[in-house]
């Protein structure tokens, strides 16, 4: 009798599971996206003075054929940038390890060979490809060549036109402030339709040449951008330099109104004269190793009167023009100002204890600083205590003479180091553009089945189970009572 009992359980058990697994086979399902995974990209901003390497990482699935990016990541290479690794045969390469090695432990492994590289080099090999091309080629296939020994997809190493980079960094900061796209409270990404920043009133802009079109999130923008090589921080250091070097008559010993009073120092002749920004300023004989003595003198008038002479605002060929003849339109809107911005206007409100939020504030920023004694200005830890006056009148002139900013304008420029976790400069935006031409990856996709059929499995399952309890329940009441468990 326990023989039959058990023999027709198993039965109905097996009947049970039989039909669970006809259900399975013939009930319909559904497909159900799922969760897109990551795509990674690095970009190795390769400026004049250091290189700067970032991770970024979008959706696979992207939004309107941009990627939605964000920083993963950064490290910044030790020394100077690529190009001062001219004539060292290797060192420009080498120089990019540490970074590389972090950017393999950054990345998930099974990213790496997905993972594309980029590096753009800007203002330095820029002006390095003027003076000695070859150099310029050899550095850059030093460096592709080093980042080629990694597991990652090398796309290319080029030196960024100036346009370009003024270009890709108003993306960055228009689309860290959510003017291209952002997630809105229906849980998805939309446009904004906002104004973006830095955006130039383009109406009556004569200056084709200054023009440039992008394409990001479904959306075309057209941009005013200019770039003025010889204008970077580090070069204008060497113009006032060599500036004044020609204008006191090619002695061994200069002044220069913008050093504090007490500065006496020496320097290579070579160290202000072998920039093409420099050339004509040159000495004739000229020895590169010759030696040079510069005292500060801390004269913000004259200082201020020899910066003018390194801008022309007298011939404009166009109705309207910024500087050495450049078509500009009127500035209108809101601005962010980064990188050497940025540093420049934080020395100065750190320097005079007060607030640098107009033209007015901005000049008795810059005069107080050019009267500062070398021990005051060392009390700032930096590299570049010697030029923070240089630094402050060049901004000022650029800005206010230059771009012509004014009491109305001024205030609406915003100074930035970062947004959010995100540094604010050209290698975002040059991320995302290039987001554009890579392939989004395919949604994946899985097999499920409604709800409706889920109901019915678990209903089914939990009759067997009650099913299964019932007997055993049946079993343990007759071996009680009968004295018989489960007997053969």
């Amino acid at each position: 009798m326990a023989r039959r009992s058990r023999l027709s359980f198993a039965s109905i058990a097996l009947l049970v599971f039989a039909l669970v697994v006809i259900l399975l086979l013939t009930v319909p399902t559904q497909d159900v996206q799922e969760a897109p995974g990551f795509m990674y990209g690095i970009v190795l901003d390769a400026g004049s003075s250091h290189t700067a390497l970032f991770i970024y990482r979008w959706p696979a699935d992207k939004q309107n054929g941009t990627g939605v990016v964000t920083q993963h990541a950064e490290c910044h290479v030790k020394g100077e940038g690529i190009s001062s690794y001219a004539g060292q045969k290797g060192g420009a390469g080498e120089s990019l390890v540490d970074c590389l090695d972090q950017a393999v432990r950054d990345i998930p492994k099974d990213k790496h060979q997905l993972t594309p590289v980029y590096l753009g080099a800007t203002a330095g090999m820029r002006l390095l490809n003027i003076s000695n091309p070859k150099q310029s080629d050899q550095i850059l296939k030093e460096v592709g060549d080093k980042i080629k020994s990694y597991p990652f997809k090398f796309e290319g190493a080029a030196i960024l036109s100036g346009q370009e980079e003024g270009a890709y960094g108003w993306v960055t900061v228009n689309y860290l402030l959510e003017n291209f796209i952002k997630y809105g409270f229906i849980g998805r990404w939309m446009s904004p339709g906002r104004a973006t920043v830095g955006a130039l009133d383009l109406g009556g802009v004569e200056g084709k040449q200054n023009m440039m079109e992008m394409r990001l999130y479904g959306q075309n923008y057209s941009l005013y951008t200019h770039s003025f090589l010889c204008y970077g921080i580090n070069q204008v250091y060497n113009r006032m330099l060599a500036h004044l070097v020609k204008s006191q008559g090619y002695v061994q010993s200069v002044t220069n109104p913008c050093y504090p009073p007490d500065v006496n120092t020496t320097l290579k002749m070579k160290d202000v004269f072998s920039s093409p920004c420099t050339e004509e300023h040159k000495p004739k004989p000229y020895n590169p190793e010759g030696t040079l003595t510069v005292k500060g003198s801390g004269n913000y008038q004259q200082c201020e009167g020899n910066m003018s002479n390194m801008f022309s605002f007298q011939d404009c060929p166009f109705s309207q023009c910024s500087f050495n003849g450049i078509s500009q339109p009127n500035v209108t809107g809101n601005f962010m100002a980064f990188s050497t911005f940025f540093y420049v206007h934080s020395s100065l409100r750190q320097l005079t204890g007060k607030p640098v939020n107009t033209p007015q504030q901005l000049q008795e920023a810059a005069q107080t600083t050019c009267s500062m004694t070398l021990s005051q200005v060392m009390l700032y830890q930096s590299a570049h205590w010697k030029n923070y006056c240089t630094a402050s009148v060049f901004i000022k002139t650029l800005v206010l003479r230059g771009y012509a900013f004014d009491n109305a304008t001024f205030p609406q420029i915003s100074f930035q180091k970062k947004a959010g976790d995100t540094s604010v400069g050209w290698a975002l935006g040059y991320m995302l553009n290039l987001s554009n031409l890579l392939p989004a990856e395919k949604v994946g996709l899985r097999k499920a089945l409604t709800p409706g059929v889920w109901g019915t499995l678990i209903f089914l399952f939990a009759l067997l189970v009650a099913a299964a309890l019932g007997f055993l329940l049946y079993r343990l009441f007759l071996c009680y009572n009968k004295k018989k468990c489960f007997s053969a």
